[in-house]
């Protein structure tokens, strides 16, 4: 069968999670007709195609299905044992990278993650993208993202999910509301009052679909596309948005509005970091995943505290 060495293992793994021969060879560092050669050399080891062409990409024929995991798995062992010779060192390198975020997570996350940068890996920088719920995980796999942060669980074999924190979800009105006292609502105080409520791609859907469940939906008053415009509609209105908690306190520091508990008990949503497999990515985009883990899971939400401490 010739020959088979750990550069031909890589190729096939980062082909297989990209599904582009470009996004393996950026990766990699080498030229699009060298993939192309590696990806003959498999197809002649295996006797099997490994991948066809479609419109989107590179799609896995049942034996290169057969072929990742194991695959895979014995990269990422190897790069465990040799990586503390491939390092990215932040204190003194640079590098840019792209996240994407949904405007919540640019109001409230991205300062938190540029402050512990600033500090910490002077050279760094980020050009930070709105996050696509439809697709993010194809702009991961094809090496136009380094990361993104997301609440909608989006279940992959080519992508890794890192939990971040929890948080529930809150009622935020102006703070001189006229008819909203204190720091509780009733459900009658609920369906009294007219909601603002976000509609967009982050696929952030929580709010409406409480909405919906207690028949509030058509006190809706306004539909918008991004929750950062929510302070600024609130402080000026009567309208009230259900909002998570820490997006709220962090509202609340900057804007005349308030927080207010619910009158029923939701479910709290985690947060999480998505990444491509630590064995697809450059020492530099390890380092990333570790920072933003780091720096983002520190942020302890209310849902986390006792009951009696988060009031």
């Amino acid at each position: 069968m010739g020959t088979f060495d750990l550069n031909l293992a890589r190729v096939f793994v980062l082909l297989y999670e990209t599904g582009s021969v470009t996004a393996t060879a950026e990766t990699l560092h080498v030229t699009q007709p060298t993939v192309s050669y590696s990806l003959g050399k498999l197809r002649r080891h295996f006797d099997d195609e490994l991948f066809r062409r479609n419109g989107r990409g590179l799609t896995p024929t049942a034996g290169a299905r057969r072929l990742y995991l194991p695959l895979q798995r014995a990269l990422a062992e190897i790069d465990g044992t040799v990586r503390q010779g491939d390092l990215f060192d932040a204190a003194t390198m640079s590098g840019r990278f792209t996240i994407a975020l949904s405007d919540l997570g640019e109001a409230t996350l991205l300062p938190r993650l540029v402050a512990a940068a600033r500090e910490r890996a002077p050279g760094v920088s980020f050009t930070v993208r709105p996050f696509d719920v439809e697709d993010a995980e194809g702009q991961l796999r094809r090496g136009d993202l380094d990361a993104f942060v997301a609440t909608p669980v989006i279940t992959s074999h080519l992508t890794v999910r890192i939990p971040l924190f929890r948080e529930r979800y809150v009622l935020m009105v102006a703070a001189d509301h006229p008819r909203v006292r204190g720091d509780a609502v009733t459900a009658g105080d609920l369906a009294a009052e007219h909601h603002a409520t976000v509609f967009g791609p982050s696929g952030h859907v929580t709010p409406r679909a409480l909405l919906g469940a207690h028949g509030l939906l058509e006190r809706v008053a306004v539909d918008a596309t991004r929750f950062s415009m929510l302070p600024y509609l609130l402080e000026q209105t009567d309208l009230v948005a259900i909002v998570p908690e820490y997006v709220g306190e962090v509202f609340t520091a900057s804007h005349r509005v308030r927080l207010v508990r619910l009158p029923f008990e939701t479910e709290p949503i985690e947060i999480a970091l998505y990444a491509r497999h630590e064995s697809s990515r450059s020492p530099a985009q390890r380092w990333l995943v570790q920072f933003m883990a780091e720096v983002l899971g520190e942020q302890v939400s209310p849902a986390q505290l006792p009951p009696t401490a988060a009031r």
